[in-house]
C-alpha cells in the first residue's frame, strides 16, 4: 500500500527534491496535498505531473488563475487549509521558509503520522508548541536539515552522559577565501551562489554570513537536550561531514554524505531502509570518496555573526528576534538597499535596542506571543536601517 505524502512548500528547493524522490518511488509513495504560494508555472506542472489529491495555493491571484486553468481537474484546488477536510496523511514535509511555515506545520501535525521538518524558523520560534502538539496527536517529528538529521543519527544508542562535544559543520559559503577588504563589493548575485549546495536565495545568503549556523545552533539547543557549551561550529569547506559527536570514551563519530538533500529526506521518509544509489547516477560511489577533509575554526573577523552565539543563550526569545531581524535584512540586501557586510551589524544593533530585553524575556508559548516578538524585531530593524540612511 502506498504511503500518502504531503509537502508544505512544494515549489521550493526542499519541495522539489522531495518530488524527485516521489517520482523515483511512485510505486511506494502517492502525493496527497501540496502547498505553494505563487510560482504559477511550477504549480501547474505539479498539478499535471503528480496529480495531487489537494493543492493549497496561498497567493489569492495565483490561486484564481490555477483554479480557472484546472477547473476540470480531479485535484481539489483551494486557497487555505480550512477549506480542506483531510482525514489523515502518512508523511508531511514542512518546508515553507520563514515564520510563515509555523502555522501550516501545526495544522498538519494534527493529521500526519510523521512530520519531516526542514523549516528552521518553526523550530527556533515554536518548538515548544510543536512538541506539545506532536505529543497530543501522536505525531513523530524528524528534523531533516542535514546537520540535525546527522546529529540525531550519531546520538542513537548513546546516553546524554556519554556525550562530550557536538560539532556542527559549516561550508564557509562562497566568500570563505575572499579577501575581507573586498566584502564591501559583494552583490546579491554573488551571495546566492553556494559552492556546494543547491539552495534558495535566503538560505544561500545565510550560509555566506554564517547566520544559517547560528540558527542551526538555536535549533540544536531546542531539539537535543544537551548543555549549550557542548556545541561548537567548525568550518568544513568540503561539506561532506555534516556533524561530529565526540564521546567521553575517546571515540569520535562523524556522519559523512554527499551534499545533497535527497539523502536526509529519503532516509527520513523510508526510515533509513533505502538504497540511496537508486536516486543517483552509476558513478555515485566514485563521487562520494573520502579525500582531503579539512576542518578549521571560525574566523570571527570574516564571520562576525559568530559573536551572536552568547546572545542565543542570554534570553528565552532572543533567537526569535535574531531570526526576524535577519529575514528583513536579507530581503533588504536582495533589493540592494543595504550592504552584505552591514547585515550582522544591524542584527547586533537590534539586540542593543532599549526595548530589546522587554521582548527577549517574553516566553513564546503561543502563536500570538511569537508574532508579537517577531513583529517587534521586524519593525525595529527597519527603523534602525531607516535611521542609518
Amino acid at each position: 500500500m502506498k504511503q500518502l505524502i504531503s509537502i508544505l512548500g512544494s515549489t521550493g528547493s526542499i519541495g522539489l527534491t522531495t518530488l524527485k524522490i516521489i517520482e523515483k518511488k511512485k510505486n511506494l509513495l502517492k502525493v496527497d496535498t501540496l502547498v505553494a504560494n505563487k510560482n504559477y508555472n511550477l504549480i501547474c506542472k505539479q498539478v499535471i505531473k503528480f496529480k495531487p489529491i489537494n493543492f493549497i495555493i496561498t497567493d489569492a491571484i495565483t490561486f484564481l488563475k490555477v483554479k480557472k486553468k484546472f477547473k476540470k481537474s480531479k485535484t481539489k484546488i483551494v486557497n487555505n487549509f480550512s477549506d480542506l477536510s483531510i482525514k489523515k496523511t502518512d508523511i508531511t514535509i514542512s518546508a515553507i521558509p520563514g515564520l510563515l511555515g509555523l502555522k501550516p506545520t501545526l495544522n498538519f501535525i494534527k493529521i500526519s503520522k510523521k512530520i519531516l521538518l526542514a523549516n528552521k524558523e518553526s523550530i527556533i520560534c515554536g518548538w515548544d508548541i510543536l512538541k506539545k502538539s506532536a505529543k497530543k496527536y501522536k505525531t513523530i517529528i524528524i528534523p531533516i536539515d542535514s546537520e540535525h538529521f546527522s546529529i540525531q543519527q550519531l546520538l542513537k544508542n548513546h546516553k546524554t552522559s556519554e556525550i562530550k562535544k557536538i560539532y556542527i559543520t559549516a561550508s564557509g559559503g562562497p566568500f570563505l577565501n575572499l579577501p575581507i577588504k573586498k566584502f564591501k563589493f559583494i552583490k546579491p548575485t554573488d551571495a546566492v551562489k553556494h559552492p556546494k549546495w543547491k539552495m534558495g536565495k535566503k538560505i544561500s545568503i545565510d550560509s555566506a554570513t554564517l547566520m544559517n549556523k547560528i540558527l542551526e545552533l538555536a535549533e540544536a539547543y531546542k531539539i537535543f537536550p544537551y548543555e549549550k557549551n557542548k556545541y561548537q561550529i567548525v568550518i568544513h569547506p568540503q561539506s561532506l561531514v555534516h556533524a561530529i559527536v565526540v564521546l567521553k570514551n575517546g571515540i569520535t563519530k562523524f556522519l559523512y554524505h554527499k551534499p545533497d538533500m535527497i539523502i536526509p529526506i529519503a532516509n527520513a521518509i523510508f526510515n533509513s531502509r533505502i538504497d540511496i544509489s537508486d536516486f543517483f547516477k552509476k558513478n555515485y560511489q566514485k563521487s562520494n570518496k573520502i579525500d582531503n577533509l579539512q576542518f578549521k575554526k571560525v574566523d570571527k573577523t570574516r564571520f562576525p555573526m559568530i559573536k551572536l552565539i552568547p546572545k542565543l543563550n542570554a534570553h528565552v526569545s532572543a533567537p526569535i528576534i535574531i531570526n526576524a531581524s535577519n529575514e528583513i535584512l536579507i530581503d533588504l540586501f536582495l533589493k540592494n538597499k543595504i550592504s552584505f557586510s552591514s547585515i550582522s551589524d544591524y542584527v547586533s544593533r537590534v539586540l542593543k535596542d532599549k526595548n530589546y530585553k522587554k521582548y527577549a524575556i517574553y516566553k513564546a508559548n503561543n502563536l500570538n506571543r511569537i508574532n508579537t516578538i517577531d513583529n517587534w524585531a521586524r519593525l525595529t530593524v527597519l527603523k534602525i536601517v531607516d535611521q542609518n540612511k
